[in-house]
C-alpha cells in the first residue's frame, strides 16, 4: 500500500507558506518514504506549488487532490497538466474534482449542466488532447459540452517521454463515480466513507464501470484519504477523538453524504445533524460532534495508538485501496505517522 502526504500551504499563525518551504516539505516527505505529496484547491492554486515540489525531489509523486476541472476548460488543463508532467519527469498525478454548482457558477463564472455528463467528457477531450501532442493524432474532439478541433504546430508541445499524468477523479455520487472507472486512471473516495461502504457500494460500482470499459482493478488506482484517530497520550487521543467527532458530524450533516449513513442503518442521525446544522445555536457543532457515539466514529475513523495504526489500517483497507493518506483535523506532530508509513509502505 503506497502512503501519501498532504502539502501544506499555511504557516502554524495562518500565514502562507514561502516556496522554499514547499520544497522543503516535499523533500522531507520523500525521506520519509511518503510515496506522493498532494495539494489541493481552496485559497490557493493547486498547480504553482507542485512545481517547486517536483523540483526538490526526485521519486516523490506530486498531485492534486483536487482541482476543480469545471473552473477550466480541457484545453487549458491539459497545457497545465502536460507542463508540470514535464517538469515532474512523469510525477503527476492529475486529481480532478467537479465542486457544487454555486462554486462553479458564482466564484469561478464557469457553465454549470449535467455534471457527470460533462466530467466524462473533459476527461475524453483532455486525453484527446494530449493524444494530439504526443502522438501525433489529428484533434478533432465534438462533444455535446466541449469541442476542439484545431490544433497547429506552433501551439503544439514537445511530446512528453513519459506520456499524459495518471487521472484521478474524486466522487461522492454513483454517477461520478462511474466517470472514474470509465475514463479515469483512479478515483478518491470522499473522506467520510467507510470499509462497509466502499466494499459493498463503491467499489461495485467501479467494477462495473470498468468492465463496461474493457479494463479491470488490476490496473486502476483507488487513494483514500482516510480518518485516523490517535495519540501518544491519553490527552492527544481523547483531542483527536473529539475533533474526529465533530468532523464526522459536519459531513454527516451534508445531505449528499447521507447514503454512507443510510447503509449502516444511521439515517436519523442524519436528519437530526442536519437539523442542528441550520440551527442557530453558539454551540451546536459541539452538540453534534456529542451524537457520534463510538460505534460510529469507529466505523468512519481507524482509531489506534501510533505503533498499531499501520495494522489497523491494513486490516480495515487492505485489498480495498492501493494508496492511503491520514485525514487528521487536528493538532498532531508530523511525525507521529513515521511508524505507519514505513510499516504500510511494506504491505
Amino acid at each position: 500500500m503506497k502512503v501519501d502526504a498532504k502539502l501544506s500551504r499555511t504557516d502554524k499563525d495562518g500565514g502562507a507558506r514561502p516556496v522554499s518551504d514547499i520544497a522543503e516539505q516535499a523533500r522531507d516527505a520523500e525521506n520519509a518514504g511518503y510515496h506522493a505529496l498532494w495539494g489541493g484547491e481552496s485559497a490557493y492554486d493547486p498547480f504553482l506549488p507542485l512545481v517547486p515540489a517536483a523540483g526538490a525531489t526526485t521519486r516523490l509523486e506530486v498531485g492534486t487532490a483536487v482541482a476543480v476541472a469545471f473552473a477550466r476548460s480541457p484545453m487549458t488543463l491539459a497545457y497545465t497538466a502536460h507542463d508540470l508532467n514535464l517538469l515532474a519527469d512523469g510525477r503527476l498525478l492529475l486529481g480532478l474534482g467537479s465542486q457544487v454548482r454555486p462554486h462553479v457558477e458564482r466564484r469561478f463564472g464557469m457553465p454549470w449542466s449535467r455534471p457527470a455528463s460533462r466530467m466524462r467528457e473533459f476527461v475524453e477531450a483532455m486525453r484527446a488532447i494530449w493524444s494530439a501532442w504526443n502522438e501525433g493524432t489529428r484533434l478533432d474532439f465534438r462533444g455535446d459540452f466541449y469541442q476542439h478541433t484545431l490544433m497547429t504546430p506552433f501551439f503544439s508541445p514537445a511530446p512528453s517521454p513519459s506520456g499524459p499524468p495518471k487521472v484521478y477523479l474524486a466522487g461522492v455520487g454513483d454517477r461520478m463515480t462511474e466517470v472514474a472507472g470509465a475514463v479515469c486512471d483512479g478515483f478518491l473516495p470522499h473522506p467520510f466513507t467507510t470499509e462497509r461502504y466502499l466494499r459493498e457500494h463503491t467499489l461495485p460500482i467501479l467494477r462495473g464501470a470498468l468492465q463496461k470499459a474493457g479494463r479491470d482493478l488490476g490496473g486502476f488506482s483507488v487513494s483514500l484519504s482516510g480518518m485516523v484517530v490517535t495519540g501518544r497520550s491519553e490527552e492527544e487521543f481523547e483531542a483527536a477523538a473529539s475533533a474526529m467527532r465533530r468532523q464526522i458530524a459536519f459531513y454527516g450533516s451534508t445531505p449528499a453524504y447521507r447514503g454512507v449513513l443510510e447503509l449502516h442503518g444511521w439515517g436519523d442521525l442524519g436528519q437530526e445533524l442536519a437539523n442542528l446544522a441550520r440551527g442557530d445555536s453558539e454551540d451546536r457543532w459541539r452538540r453534534m460532534g456529542d451524537l457520534v457515539d463510538d460505534e460510529v466514529l469507529h466505523a468512519f475513523a481507524v482509531v489506534a495508538e501510533p505503533d498499531r495504526l499501520a495494522q489497523a489500517v491494513a486490516a480495515r483497507f487492505g485489498g480495498l485501496v492501493d494508496r492511503f493518506s491520514f485525514y487528521s483535523p487536528y493538532q498532531h506532530d508530523p511525525g507521529i505517522w513515521a511508524p505507519a508509513v514505513a510499516e504500510l509502505s511494506k504491505l
